[in-house]
């Protein structure tokens, strides 16, 4: 089947959409030996595609899902210490996939999943700075708090930024986050003299959790695919 050229040396791996966009008008591009225009379709079955004269192989189908993940799940596919793992949860699923990143034990919410390995180096290179949006309940002074958490604080040596700090509700925070430190938005809190007694992640670059219930997982729509992808 023809498919957009963006979309091939995406789904290879290559390079993004976006970037694939500008392969092409670089003339980097070939389909058949000629030099490929913007809006050329290819079959690879068929056609002859290749990138700096290296040909694309047909490409594999890969797999992408969302979970929301409960407390009390460790993200990896097996553990040491026998603790339930997020394996167990996407048992179902008639692919291996892997986990995108991380959401430690005691968190709970959107996980994604995929064995498309150029997906899971763009959604985790902390170069691309992909947003995370979580739901943070706390205790403590929230109003003290807020003016610490607008600025970097300091934890075991690390410098730790919030892109933005909302209060949501009484002891409720919407905190968006790019940098992926390990257990960051914990240790940020903390800093600021908050305990954090629940945390959900509800946003992942472009794609949000919604109403998928908990402990489930589905499928990412074409388009929740293609935010992703940039």
């Amino acid at each position: 089947m023809e498919e957009r050229l963006q979309k091939l040396l995406s789904a290879a791996g290559v390079c993004s959409r976006r970037q694939a966009e500008t392969y092409i008008q670089a003339g980097r591009v070939m389909v058949n030996g000629r030099q490929a225009r913007l809006g050329d379709k290819a079959d690879l079955l068929q056609d002859r595609v290749e990138v700096d004269g290296v040909p694309l192989t047909q490409t594999e189908r890969f797999t992408y899902i969302m979970l929301n993940k409960p407390r009390g799940y460790v993200t990896t596919l097996a553990d040491e210490k026998g603790r339930r793992n997020v394996a167990h949860l996407v048992a179902d699923c008639p692919v291996r996939v892997w986990p995108v990143g991380r959401l430690d034990m005691d968190s709970e919410g959107l996980l994604l999943l995929t064995d498309d390995g150029a997906l899971t180096y763009r959604l985790t290179h902390p170069a691309h700075e992909v947003e995370k949006e979580y739901r943070v309940w706390v205790s403590g002074d929230v109003g003290k708090a807020l003016p610490i958490l607008a600025d970097p604080v300091w934890s075991d040596g690390e410098e730790l930024t919030a892109d933005r700090v909302i209060q949501a509700g009484k002891n409720i925070l919407t905190v968006v986050i790019h940098q992926g430190k390990k257990r960051q938005v914990r240790r940020m809190c903390a800093a600021a003299g908050l305990t954090v007694v629940r945390l959900q992640r509800v946003r992942e670059g472009t794609v949000r959790l919604g109403d998928l219930r908990l402990g489930h997982w589905r499928l990412l729509t074409p388009g929740e695919l293609a935010g992703l992808q940039g």
